[in-house]
Parts: C-alpha cells; sequence; structure tokens
C-alpha cells in the first residue's frame, strides 16, 4: 500500500457512480476505449487469454477486454468504483471477469507469470512510483506476453492540452484530474520496461480534435501514448 496516493484514491471515489456515464468526466475513457481495445488486440489476440487490468477503476476496458471472449482480472485501490465495475459486468451479464482490491505489487508477490497479457492505462501518472508498477506488471505477464501502458507524455504541449485544454478550456475532465509532474516521457517509460526486462515492441498516441470531438490512433506521441513491450523468453 505504500505506493499510493490517497488523494487520487478519493478523488476518483468520489465519481464512481457516474463512471458508465459517457457523458460524465469519464466521456474521454469511453470515447477512446475502441482505440486502445483494438491496438491491443492487434498485437495481443485476447481470444481465451488470461489478461490482468491494473488499475482497472471502473471497469471501462476491462469489461471490454472480457467481451473479446479473454478471462479478464481487474484490480484496483480504491473500492468504490470496483463495487460499480463489479454491479455493471454483472448487469450486462459478463461472467468472465473478476475484480480485486490488490495493489499490482502484491499481486506480483503471489501470482508471478500469472497472465499472458497485461494493461496498464491511465494509471502511471496517478501513483507515486509509477517504476514500481511497470516492475510489477513484468513480473505479472508470462515469458513472451505482452505489457500494454497508456499515460500522458511530459512537455509543453502536453501541459497545454492535457490540462489546460482538457481540464480548463474543452473542460472534458475535472479540474486537477492530472499532475504535470508526473506525466511521464516515452523515454522515461522505456527506460523502465528495460529495467523490468521488457522490450518496446510498439508506441501509438491518441489525438483530439476538439472540431469534430472525435479521437483518432495516430503516431504523435507528444500529447496521449500507449507503449506495448514484450517479456523476454528466458
Amino acid at each position: 500500500m505504500s505506493n499510493v496516493d490517497t488523494r487520487e484514491l478519493a478523488k476518483f471515489s468520489e465519481m464512481a457512480h457516474r463512471w458508465w456515464d459517457p457523458s460524465s468526466e469519464f466521456g474521454p475513457l469511453h470515447a477512446i476505449n475502441p482505440l486502445r481495445l483494438e491496438w491491443v488486440e492487434s498485437l495481443a489476440p485476447l481470444d481465451g487469454r488470461q489478461v490482468l487490468d491494473v488499475g482497472c477503476g471502473g471497469g471501462i476496458l476491462a469489461e471490454s477486454m472480457a467481451r473479446r471472449a479473454a478471462h479478464v482480472t481487474g484490480i484496483d485501490l480504491a473500492s468504490k468504483p470496483l463495487g460499480v465495475a463489479r454491479l455493471h459486468a454483472l448487469e450486462s451479464g459478463v461472467d468472465n471477469l473478476d475484480y480485486i482490491e490488490i495493489a499490482a505489487e502484491t499481486l506480483a508477490a503471489q501470482r508471478p507469470a500469472g497472465f499472458d497479457v497485461v494493461t496498464c492505462m491511465e494509471m502511471l501518472e496517478h501513483v507515486p512510483d509509477p517504476a514500481s508498477v511497470v516492475g510489477a506488471c513484468a513480473t505479472l505477464v508470462v515469458p513472451g506476453g505482452m505489457v500494454f501502458f497508456s499515460t500522458l507524455n511530459r512537455n509543453p504541449k502536453s501541459w497545454l492540452f492535457g490540462i489546460v485544454g482538457a481540464e480548463y478550456v474543452l473542460k472534458l475532465l475535472p479540474q486537477g484530474t492530472h499532475d504535470y509532474t508526473r506525466f511521464i516521457r516515452p523515454s522515461e517509460l522505456a527506460q523502465w520496461c528495460r529495467a523490468a526486462g521488457l522490450t518496446v515492441e510498439a508506441t501509438r498516441g491518441l489525438e483530439y480534435n476538439p472540431l469534430t470531438r472525435r479521437y483518432r490512433s495516430s503516431a504523435d506521441t507528444s500529447v496521449n501514448y500507449l507503449l506495448a513491450a514484450r517479456k523476454a523468453v528466458t
């Protein structure tokens, strides 16, 4: 429990009941979810796989992966979002999906190499020690398995678009959702991956068009980006 920001847990817990409302502050997650899901499956087909979603929140990505016939475990340390995730899965009839309130590092000690695919989306920028989470994800995935991360780059453009634009001008997110000092450059994330025994295989950017109000996948990783890495086979 040392690698947790209690203020972040409280913030997302307060909004938990709106997690599945696409018109709420979680609307951007609903909008980008098809893009990140397709990208994950293009590199690691999910059918029949044991998949772990680290920092699953209310379960938007976890449930969508379960619908692709994966056996999904979602973990988080915020109990209210997990309660929302469990209820939504029950109401939706998705039964190949489990949610556990546990830290990634704790689960890594219990189930090393327990999953074929590990995802960790929009979570690293909310914890005090993101490198520790990367290391835990590497421990949790099988040799040869894939780990997927998504986060925000750290540069003037990402501050302008990710905070000023998203939180203050367009009001896509509540003010204070992100802390710029916790944004992560791709080079930093790649370094943590290498230190954990992961080899970076691909990156992808997510761009928002304020005129069309749509997101699209692109090669531009200057603001929001995804990174895919594979664990070495020893």
